[in-house]
């Protein structure tokens, strides 16, 4: 049976790759920071999972990465800066019409495009 934090932590990894997930498309989610949190909720729940994350043929690499070196491939950032500029803008600009909505989303994407151009690019990528 599985200890009430460790199923808490567990919980949250599967909620976090979920949102990852969908923040491949949705540029208002960050899928890197996203992933990070449930790789680290994993590492303190499920080996297998955590594993399986890390092993994963497109979640995997960004995790790894960002272990070993604390950075990103700078193709990984000109297409997050990019998305950020291009999918949000045309969200807040065309796509949202309640004023508070288009306020909040702004924040949220100023808040992660401030943090992906603040993540060091790989010199070795």
């Amino acid at each position: 049976m599985i200890g009430k934090s460790k199923g808490l932590y567990l919980t949250a990894g599967v909620l976090f790759t979920a949102l990852a997930a969908v923040g491949v498309i949705v540029p208002l989610l960050p899928t890197t920071p996203l992933l990070l949190l449930a790789a680290g909720c994993f590492a303190r729940s499920s080996e297998k999972c955590h594993r399986w994350l890390t092993e994963h043929k497109v979640f995997g690499p960004i995790i790894r990465n960002w272990h070993e070196n604390q950075c990103i491939p700078k193709k990984a950032k000109i297409i997050a800066v990019g998305s950020i500029l291009l999918f949000g803008t045309y969200a807040m600009a065309f796509a949202i019409e309640n004023n508070l909505v288009r306020i909040i989303g702004s924040i949220f994407l100023l808040i992660g495009l401030i943090v992906v151009l603040r993540i060091p690019v790989c010199r070795n990528h």
